[in-house]
C-alpha cells in the first residue's frame, strides 16, 4: 500500500501562484499518516486531488493498492430532517450493523442518536459525520480536520480505537493541532513555506497504539523532539 507525489503542482485558476509547487513524497503501508502546514499551504488542495475532486494539476500522483479513496472534512453537514440513528442505519452496508454499534459508543454517541443533526454541536456533527465514513468500504480515508471541536480526551479514544479497529486501512490526517499530529500518526508530510524548501519533508511521528496509550508521559523528550522538527520546518 503506497501514497506518493511526485513533483505534484497545483494552482487555480487565475491565480498568480502555485498552491503546490513541486510536491514530492511517499507513504508506506497503513495506519495514520498526516500532513500538516500553515494554513494557506495547500493542505485542503492536495487532500482535494488524492480524491480526485481536483483533476487538473501537474505531476504524478501514484495511489499503490488503493482502490477506494473517501474524503471527510469538519463542517460536512448530513440531512437535518431524520434523527441521527436514522441517517447511519441508512448509510451503513448489509453485515455491518455490528460496527456502527461499536463506533457509536466508542465515538459518544449513544445518547444522541434519536436527535436531529441540526440539534447536535459541532463537535458531536463531526463524530456522527466521521462514523458515517468508517462503516463504508475504503482503502484511504482521508480526515480534514474531521475531529476539531471534539475534546481531548474523546479525540485520543477515537484515534487510538481506529488505528487498532482498522490496521489494516490508511488515513491520512490534516490537523493543525502540533501535538495530536506528532503523538499518534506515523509519518508526516511537511507542508512548510515553500521558500524554506520544505514541501514534502517527511519526519516521523510516534504513532502511539492502543496499548501503548499510557506511555505518552514516558516519551516526553521523543515528544518535544518531534514537535520541534515540526515547527522549525512550518
Amino acid at each position: 500500500m503506497q501514497l506518493a507525489c511526485n513533483n505534484l503542482s497545483f494552482q487555480y485558476p487565475d491565480s498568480g501562484a502555485r498552491v503546490l509547487d513541486r510536491l514530492s513524497f511517499s507513504l508506506q503501508g497503513p495506519g495514520i499518516h498526516a500532513v500538516f502546514g500553515p494554513s494557506g499551504i495547500g493542505k485542503t488542495s492536495l487532500a482535494r486531488i488524492i480524491s480526485t475532486g481536483i483533476t487538473r494539476y501537474e505531476g504524478d500522483l501514484c495511489l499503490k493498492e488503493i482502490k477506494t479513496v473517501l474524503y471527510t472534512y469538519n463542517m460536512e453537514r448530513l440531512p437535518t430532517w431524520a434523527s441521527i440513528q436514522s441517517l447511519l442505519k441508512q448509510v451503513t452496508p448489509s453485515g455491518r450493523e455490528p460496527l456502527l454499534e461499536e463506533l457509536v459508543r466508542v465515538f459518544a454517541l449513544e445518547e444522541l442518536m434519536d436527535a436531529r443533526f441540526s440539534r447536535l454541536s459541532l463537535g458531536q456533527q463531526n463524530r456522527a459525520n466521521l462514523v458515517r465514513y468508517l462503516v463504508q468500504d475504503f482503502d484511504l480515508l482521508i480526515l480534514d480536520e474531521s475531529l476539531a471541536n471534539v475534546d481531548e480526551r474523546l479525540r485520543q479514544i477515537i484515534l487510538l480505537h481506529i488505528k487498532a479497529r482498522f490496521p489494516e486501512k490508511m488515513f491520512l490526517s490534516i490537523s493543525h493541532n502540533l501535538m495530536e499530529v506528532a503523538i499518534f500518526c506515523k509519518k508526516i508530510v511537511l507542508l512548510g513555506a515553500q521558500n524554506k524548501g520544505e514541501q514534502g519533508r517527511l519526519i516521523q511521528g510516534m504513532d502511539l497504539q492502543q496499548d501503548h496509550a499510557q506511555d505518552i508521559s514516558l516519551d516526553k523528550k521523543q515528544l518535544d523532539a518531534v514537535m520541534l522538527e515540526i515547527m522549525n520546518a512550518c
